[in-house]
């Protein structure tokens, strides 16, 4: 684990040992539930752990707040965040109750209580947040505007939806809105070349930021 100690060393020794539980346990669960490509399950700490951190180097969400993720799948980004913002809550929402097999099961061992697990499609969802998260669901106007009444209806410019998405046509990433979110390169914070084509999304919480 030590790429998260190298990059993260604010987090503390329990924070480290979960990520390395949870390490062992999405590899034991990956050979009965494939969440996660078999061929990338080696890269898991990086590609799938730090990639999903990029939303807290962006911005760590503020304690007592909620996030829920969409399309979680077997748990991210929800999971790594979950595990990095212990006094947030996490609703960790995905339709495929088989995927959320692990995540529940990944939640359970490591004792996460600020997370809640939902199988539901999104326009089902009834609840509110401060954010939205999201990884690669599919094209960031279509998630947008399937999710943004999830989204509290006031609240701070840093508050909103983050994507993590490889880089969009800009055009077609910007279509819907009045104002154009902002983009980060992840490699920004992590300079391994896999995140040479990631990027970090933002659509601010404000309403005139949104059609």
């Amino acid at each position: 684990m030590q790429i998260i100690r190298t990059y993260f060393p604010e987090f503390s020794e329990k924070q480290l040992q979960q990520f390395e539980h949870a390490a062992a346990l999405y590899r034991d669960w990956n050979q009965k539930i494939n969440v996660i490509s078999r061929k990338d399950i080696d890269n898991l700490e990086l590609h799938h752990f730090i990639h999903s951190l990029a939303m807290y180097k962006a911005h760590p969400f503020e304690s007592g707040s909620r996030c829920i993720d969409l399309g979680t799948g077997g748990g991210f980004p929800g999971v790594p965040l979950a595990i990095a913002l212990p006094e947030c809550a996490f609703v960790l929402v995905d339709s495929v109750r088989k995927k959320l097999t692990v995540a529940q099961a990944v939640v359970d061992e490591l004792g996460l209580k600020n997370v809640e697990i939902a199988n539901s499609r999104i326009e089902s969802l009834n609840l509110t947040a401060e954010y939205i998260t999201g990884r690669a669901v599919e094209a960031l106007p279509d998630f947008h505007n399937r999710s943004k009444h999830l989204l509290l209806k006031k609240g701070k410019p840093q508050h909103g939806l983050y994507y993590l998405k490889g880089p969009d046509n800009q055009s077609a990433a910007f279509s819907g809105f009045r104002r154009q979110p902002s983009s980060t390169p992840v490699s920004h914070w992590f300079n391994e070349p896999y995140f040479e084509e990631k990027w970090l999304w933002h659509v601010p919480l404000q309403n005139d930021f949104i059609v």
